[in-house]
């Protein structure tokens, strides 16, 4: 029992007492801390030299390209012609975060995306929570855009060479393969960009976004010339719960629009930039997924899609009936799927740099070469593992889990986004929310019911996900926290003085 009248210096005093384990898990990081460690890693420090277009490209790199060169074949099949509406709807539920977003990266211009605005709002524990999720966010999102690209490789090897790789190298385990081989090439060809320099890999992503959104504005012109109203005659044949289980799968499309927010201690101008980046990437990327949608559907009947991770270039030679347009669709393509990976793959490493930092995950994470201004080591123990887990799980599996841990996470940050308007109103902030906590609160129960139409498999992968994160932080992170280094005992003691 504490002695009240104990001397200050006496392990008996109050002051001393060692908080409980519920205020230890809720324990804030100040905002002010967060953005004067920004950049500081261990032995050197992240360089700012990204602009407003370059994180632009980077959070247009990292979404477009994904829901309509990979899992639009996925889609169909459950929605129907009405799959229009599910990226609609996936959008929109994008769009309200994407606000909250917006308003927290340009108070918080930080690495840790919403695993940083977790930690100032909402506590220690919670802010696990949600990195542990954008670890399944991007890291398997890369794994699983990966697993397109191989789709892709083989559509341009057999229009230009006639040859295709054999399915056995191919496809991962349960698809027909063995070990999926272009999966894990494209991971360690975007892991020798990042190993380059922000700048570097940022002029490499710009290039190839121009080509993305070129080939896909071809697309749409070349299939127009097959469109069939017919097409759209039963446009919801599955009902809405077609149209949300779709816009749930759709949902992963949309991950990338946040990886602006996870360049924010290399950005010349965070504060200013990263809303921008943010609103301006994701209103680019849906107009063009619906456009590239409703082409599609109008060119082929909806029963047809059946699964195909290629279905535009498929599309592309039944309408022209050459193979030389979806050849080029296809080449597009494969440049294309790599941007995604790599600005993907950016993002995971500075999230788990974020981490690191502050002690929750190992220190190896955070240490910059001093001369390329990079985390080397981190970028690659995430590109082996993401390469390997692409290259062994298929891909329906692996954008289902994506999306639960994307949902999951922006959701805590449209709450956070009001819990630090209640308890810092006075706070700066170059982008505000307009009409909050209403938009919050909208974009909150919009994730909140998306993840209720994921299948019972994908709760139960998430649930053994979340389970192995806590576990991993109680035996870990919570006992190496650097925060819990500034406990207000000591200070305490030093006032009291």
């Amino acid at each position: 029992m504490l002695d009240q009248g104990a001397p200050p210096q006496s392990p008996s005093h109050p002051a001393y007492a060692t908080p409980g384990l519920g205020a230890r898990l809720m324990r804030r990081k100040p905002v002010e801390r967060l953005v004067a460690e920004g950049g500081q890693g261990e032995g050197g420090t992240l360089r700012r030299s990204l602009g407003l277009w370059q994180l632009t490209m980077i959070s247009i790199g990292a979404t477009l390209g994904t829901g309509i060169f990979v899992v639009l074949g996925e889609a169909v099949p459950k929605a129907g012609p009405a799959v229009t509406l599910s990226f609609v709807i996936a959008g929109l539920t994008a769009l309200f975060s994407a606000l909250s977003y917006a308003e927290l990266a340009g108070t918080i211009p930080v690495s840790g995306s919403s695993y940083s605005y977790a930690y100032a709002t909402m506590g220690e524990l919670i802010a696990w929570i949600c990195g542990w999720c954008l670890v399944l966010e991007y890291g398997v999102s890369v794994a699983a855009v990966a697993v397109g690209w191989g789709e892709y490789l083989n559509e341009l090897l057999d229009g230009t060479f006639g040859v295709t790789i054999p399915a056995a190298l191919s496809a991962p385990p349960g698809d027909g393969g063995i070990f999926n081989l272009p999966a894990l090439i494209v991971v360690l060809l975007a892991m020798v960009f990042l190993l380059g320099g922000a700048k570097e890999s940022a002029r490499a992503n710009t290039i190839m976004v121009v080509v993305k959104i070129a080939a896909l504005l071809l697309f749409c012109l070349i299939g127009i010339q097959g469109f069939r109203s017919g097409n759209y005659a039963n446009f919801m044949p599955l009902g809405m719960a077609g149209v949300s289980a779709a816009g749930a799968t759709l949902f992963f499309s949309y991950i990338g629009f946040d990886a602006a927010s996870t360049a924010g201690e290399e950005a010349k101008n965070a504060q200013r930039d990263l809303p921008r980046a943010i609103m301006l990437s994701l209103v680019i990327v849906t107009a063009l997924y619906v456009l590239v949608a409703a082409v599609a559907v109008g060119a082929k009947p909806w029963r047809q899609f059946d699964d195909s991770e290629a279905a535009l270039a498929q599309i592309m030679k039944d309408v022209t009936g050459q193979t030389f347009w979806g050849t080029l669709l296809a080449a597009c393509a494969v440049i294309a799927i790599a941007s995604v990976v790599l600005t993907v793959l950016y993002g995971q490493t500075r999230i788990l740099f974020a981490m690191s930092r502050d002690g929750l995950v190992p220190k190896v994470f955070s240490r910059v070469h001093p001369r390329t201004g990079t985390p080397r080591a981190n970028t690659v123990i995430v590109s082996l593992f993401c390469g390997v887990l692409a290259a062994a799980i298929p891909l329906g599996q692996l954008a289902d889990a994506t999306s639960i841990g994307t949902l999951f996470a922006f959701a805590l940050v449209n709450i956070a986004v009001v819990v630090l308007r209640r308890t810092r109103p006075q706070m700066p902030r170059t982008f505000r929310v307009p009409l909050s906590p209403v938009l919050p609160g909208l974009g909150f129960a919009l994730c909140v019911w998306m993840m209720g139409s994921l299948s019972t498999v994908t709760w139960v992968v998430f649930g053994v996900w979340m389970a192995v994160g806590l576990v991993f932080y109680f035996v870990y992170g919570h006992r190496r926290s650097r925060l819990a280094a500034v406990e207000p005992a000591p200070a305490a003691v030093t006032a009291e003085k």
